[in-house]
């Protein structure tokens, strides 16, 4: 191994312990009340080692929450190609409460954090993020019904995946009562 790849694999795992670390601050403190210094002293490294891989806040929320995103756009992406509202429906729900189970923390922070929301905000794909899935559980948008059911499967996947009253329980039995719990709110029959 060259001197120049050993550099980047301390790089790399230096850039990961920050953000695991980060992750993990940002839901004890919330995202307002972490600083670069308290990743810096928690991981052993000098506040310049920080700024080495990220220049902001920001920039390490941005990166601790850039797989989450990217895997629900990958999934509203998918949902969009199905033919039918139940099957858009279903895949909405199945693969939104996969999602919300594999980053429960995450959930939590990006919708109870006002800090993260605050930094979400400015994301120009933002309104996107959270009007598209909406529209794959709603049959009819104009139906303020409808439109309360798709928003009521949203925030009870997140919230209810995000309980810390619920951490004992499994990963999959959590999922599959989600995937229940949401088509029992827009009154979807389960495929079998």
């Amino acid at each position: 191994m060259t001197a120049m790849a050993k550099d980047d694999d301390v790089r790399e795992s230096t850039r990961e312990r920050l953000l695991k670390c980060a992750r993990q601050l940002f839901a004890m403190h919330s995202f307002a009340g972490t600083s670069l210094q308290m990743i810096a002293d928690r991981i052993g490294v000098t506040k310049a080692a920080v700024y080495h891989h990220f220049k902001t806040r920001d920039e390490i929320l941005d990166a601790v929450i850039k797989p989450a995103i990217g895997e629900l756009i990958t999934l509203i992406d998918e949902a969009e190609k199905l033919r039918g509202h139940h099957a858009r429906a279903e895949a909405m729900i199945t693969g939104f409460a996969g999602l919300a189970v594999k980053h429960r923390d995450l959930i939590t922070l990006m919708s109870a954090d006002p800090g993260v929301i605050s930094v979400l905000g400015q994301r120009e794909d933002f309104g996107e993020l959270l009007y598209r899935p909406l529209l794959l559980l709603a049959r009819d948008s104009e139906d303020p019904v409808e439109r309360i059911r798709a928003n009521a499967v949203m925030a009870c996947l997140a919230t209810t995946a995000a309980s810390i009253l619920l951490d004992d329980v499994d990963g999959e039995t959590m999922r599959t009562t989600l995937i229940d719990v949401g088509h029992r709110i827009l009154g979807l029959r389960r495929r079998r």
